[in-house]
């Protein structure tokens, strides 16, 4: 009996404990006195992998200050010993300036207090306004940078311009605001919005469809009518906005991944049905943002299967990228949105970042009550009242195919009273327009509600004047249609969407998400990064019709892609002299390959599987970890012209692209050899031997070791293993010689390459495909 009086009182006590931290009175730490209060000492990276020495460096340094380690640990709050070197403690002002002034520390700030946010995406990456040490507040939020977006323009009156609180609009911008159709160039630009273009002369010339029309109104300005770019721009740099939400679904702050970075919109897609955008109009926006002086480019636009060749005119967005780039400006686009099928990714040239979409830890589960008190979570944007308990039918029709009546985009009713009742149906369909034809049909014949049943999309949306249209999977589906088919009278409730953030929800990638392995060069990696672009909250126009209060949920690799440019909007503040491949090879070197949480990243499907590098690339994007990679696998144009000659295009051709006249070596030189951050053989049959280059831009004195995990059935030798880096060399080529034990064609096998110097992890990823017999169609 004393041990459990004793287990009892040990329990109270932590629980007061708890509640008492909570309320910020813990008893158990000792008051700060009027003289001091909390500061974060911050000293960078880790100087060493031990936890423990770690901390004890930390109260030693202390001890110097406060006079003894005994004060250093009544005066210690926290040690910072794992992500990063530091610590908080209880100093006074004096104490703070004289422990500033020590070797190894970086800086000193007085601690402060931060409302909740729930802007998920930024604090799903781990780079959230309300933690001092990150990425985010190394470059103070991105102020000076300026990230180009080429979109469906702007609608300036969107909370998201505003400039409150940023700098001057950069002396060296050339830029400006174009007036035309309810567009001022002069009143509707600001700090925020420091450049807004149009070009339409190229689509005007082409399009043979209506323009400007009842339906599909735009504006021929900057005015954004689609409200794709308004929400874009706001992703990658859109200013502070409390209380942001679609109907009170991911309520939260919203901002941009740099908000303080200033934002060039060169409009290029006009509203007509699925949008249109000239490749003439692209290449003259992407000149025109090269002369203002834009530092990222972000292009949320693609083409169609098949793709052409990046020499060829057609593709304005590889030829007016690879200008970019050869001036010094990253290019992100978005990977396109036609998965899970296989080589369906666009945008795939060596020059271009181009962005895979993950879902976030989020979602909007929506209860599913059934009659016989079984809950059930389906997934909605449902923002209307409650529906009570009310009757629930699946259509079936007598005869031998009794389910084709329950079919969603063509439902039958001829036995099955809908009116007043919940209807549940199922689909093979993909796409959304399944449960858009079931919401119409079931409104139309005075149904309440939609149960829909059917492969995980990802693909969200409302349905209409808070019309419930509820998501469930098969396994779910036939759950509710047994209980149908059992209950003499089945019933159901249906209660508003919640918002759900953290665990236990999973990240995936997203179904529409288009996947690799490249159609034009497979031994390119493609897509090479991935980044959340599943029910992104953002601003839209107010002709969106699914915007509420200024802002929309919207979903796919176009949400991704600007993700990615504000996270290199930082990276282009701390590293203003790094080049665009060698921030690409810093976000891919770097990434997570689980989420944040180190749970693992599925790939929706048929079926769901594991991801690999052809659905995410190198990962999913670790922002904090891409500011300081270690090593890069940089790239120059030289390297491109390599990559060109490579896959066979014409003299004439790459001196064209290239501005200056190339001559292609006899002898071919190897794609494998591209100095990409990644390693691709989709035609092994024996053995290959590729090299690939290394730039140090961490301590000058650094050794690395390698770990190669190699793919199934894969043999990997790399020469040398261990890379000696010092003053005199800061590049360092090396050899990887990869065989195969198959004996068969094979699909493609995955595995990495790592070199670490017991800080950093350079991590790319390795993808090989046996070929026996070789250009073979596997159809069999």
């Amino acid at each position: 009996m004393g041990r459990l009086l004793i287990s009892t009182s040990s329990s109270l006590i932590l629980l007061v404990n708890l509640l008492l931290i909570l309320n910020g009175e813990n008893r158990f730490v000792s008051p700060v006195s009027a003289e001091s209060r909390v500061h974060i000492v911050y000293m960078g990276e880790r100087q060493q992998n031990d936890p423990k020495l770690i901390t004890d460096s930390h109260h030693d340094l202390l001890a110097t200050i406060v006079g003894s380690k005994e004060a250093a640990a009544d005066s210690m709050v926290y040690s910072y010993k794992h992500g990063f070197s530091g610590f908080a403690a209880k100093l006074t002002e004096s104490q703070a300036k004289k422990i500033s002034e020590l070797p190894g520390v970086i800086h000193v700030m007085a601690n402060r207090f931060h409302s909740l946010q729930t802007t998920r995406t930024w604090d799903y990456l781990d780079i959230s306004s309300h933690s001092p040490f990150n990425l985010l507040h190394d470059t103070n939020m991105g102020d000076g940078i300026i990230i180009g977006l080429l979109d469906t323009g702007v609608w300036p009156e969107s909370k998201v311009f505003n400039d409150e609180g940023l700098g001057p609009i950069p002396a060296r911008w050339k830029g400006h605001c174009e007036s035309g159709q309810l567009f001022n160039g002069t009143t509707d630009c600001n700090r925020k919005l420091i450049g807004a273009k149009y070009f339409i002369d190229g689509f005007l010339a082409e399009n043979n469809q209506p323009f400007n029309t009842t339906d599909n109104p735009d504006y021929m300005s900057p005015r954004d009518s689609f409200g794709h770019g308004t929400h874009t721009s706001t992703i990658a740099g859109g200013s502070y906005v409390a209380n942001a939400s679609y109907k009170g679904l991911a309520l939260g702050t919203a901002r941009g991944g740099a908000p303080q970075a200033h934002i060039a919109m060169y409009k290029v897609c006009w509203n007509v049905p699925q949008g249109q955008c000239s490749s003439a109009d692209i290449l003259k926006a992407f000149d025109e943002a090269i002369h203002d002086g834009v530092d990222v480019l972000s292009l949320s636009l693609g083409t169609q299967i098949p793709l052409f060749a990046e020499v060829d005119e057609r593709d304005g967005i590889a030829i007016g990228s690879f200008h970019a780039v050869a001036n010094g400006i990253p290019v992100v686009c978005s990977a396109a949105n036609d998965g899970p099928a296989a080589q369906t990714v666009h945008n795939t040239a060596p020059w271009i970042i181009t962005v895979a979409a993950t879902t976030l830890d989020r979602s909007f589960p929506t209860p599913i009550i059934l009659g016989n008190n079984v809950t059930i979570l389906g997934q909605a944007w449902y923002a209307g009242k409650e529906i009570g308990f009310t009757g629930l039918v699946y259509p079936e029709n007598p005869g031998l195919r009794p389910a084709l009546a329950g079919v969603c985009e063509s439902l039958s009713f001829n036995h099955t009273s809908v009116d007043g009742n919940v209807v549940l149906c199922f689909t093979t369909v993909i796409r959304r327009s399944a449960v858009t034809s079931a919401v119409s049909a079931v409104r139309a014949a005075g149904g309440v509600g939609v149960i829909v049943a059917k492969n995980p999309s990802d693909v969200m949306g409302p349905c209409g004047d808070d019309f419930p249209c509820v998501v469930v999977d098969y396994e779910l589906g036939t759950q509710i249609l047994f209980y149908i088919r059992s209950a003499r009278s089945p019933t159901v409730k249906i209660s508003p969407s919640k918002t759900l953030v953290g665990k236990p929800v999973s990240t995936k990638i997203a179904t529409f998400s288009s996947r690799g392995p490249s159609s034009i060069t497979p031994a390119i990696l493609k897509p090479d990064i991935a980044a959340p672009g599943v029910s992104i909250l953002a601003a839209s126009s107010p002709l969106d019709p699914f915007m509420d209060g200024g802002f929309a949920l919207h979903s796919g690799t176009s949400m991704a892609a600007p993700v990615i440019s504000g996270i290199i909007a930082l990276l282009k503040a701390k590293h203003p002299n790094w080049s665009p491949a060698a921030i690409k090879s810093a976000i891919v070197t770097t990434a997570w390959k689980t989420n944040p949480f180190g749970e693992p990243i599925f790939a929706e499907g048929f079926p769901r599987k594991l991801a690999d590098p052809f659905d995410f690339g190198g990962g999913l994007v670790n922002p904090n970890k891409a500011a300081k990679p270690g090593l890069v696998y940089d790239m120059d144009t030289d390297d491109y012209v390599h990559y060109l000659c490579g896959v066979s295009y014409n003299d004439s051709a790459i001196s064209q692209l290239v501005g200056q006249a190339i001559a292609c070596p006899s002898a071919k030189p190897s794609v494998l050899d591209v100095n990409v951050p990644s390693i691709t053989i989709p035609n092994l049959r024996n053995s290959s031997t590729l090299t690939r280059r290394v730039t140090n831009v961490g301590p000058p004195n650094s050794t690395y070791k390698v770990l190669v995990e190699p793919p199934f059935g894969i043999a990997i030798m790399v020469t040398p293993d261990i890379l000696f880096f010092h003053s005199t060399a800061q590049k360092i080529s090396f050899q990887v010689t990869i065989s195969t034990s198959h004996q068969v064609n094979t699909g493609y096998y995955f595995g990495s390459l790592t070199w670490t110097d017991g800080v950093h992890n350079v991590t790319i990823p390795i993808s090989a495909r046996t070929q026996i017999l070789q250009n073979y169609a596997d159809e069999n």
